[in-house]
């Protein structure tokens, strides 16, 4: 039977796991995505200088009320224009190519929505 504490373990293993494979140089940053039970963040990571050079998330005013397309879940929704509001601010700063760290969770539903809201932004990965 999977509890609440198994599973947060097999998610930071799956973590940490992933996080000895990839970071984030001068070439290609790191864009790490939180997934909570009520938000979604994600922020561009240069791992070399340890900062954090860009940020979006739905707690965000402007970001919490995200139309649904038909279908389409408003969680869904807003991890999008979270992945599209993310590549704005990107480019704006002149970033371009970056390499996804899905923090352990599975690449499906809000995750895997942040992330093609990014490439629909303009972010390569």
């Amino acid at each position: 039977m999977i509890t609440k504490k198994n599973a947060r373990e097999a998610r930071e293993r799956r973590r940490k796991r992933v996080r000895g494979k990839i970071s984030g140089s001068q070439e290609r940053l790191r864009l790490c995505v939180f997934r909570s039970s009520a938000h979604i963040y994600a922020q561009i990571i240069n791992d070399d200088e340890g900062h954090t050079l860009v940020a979006a998330s739905t707690v965000e005013k402007d970001l919490r009320s995200a139309n649904p397309v038909d279908g389409e879940n408003a969680k869904v929704a807003q991890a999008t224009a979270v992945g599209k509001l993310l590549a704005q601010r990107a480019k704006e700063k002149g970033l371009s190519k970056v390499v996804f760290d899905r923090a352990g969770y599975l690449y499906h539903g809000r995750v895997k929505a942040l992330a093609e809201g990014a490439r629909e932004g303009g972010l390569e990965f």
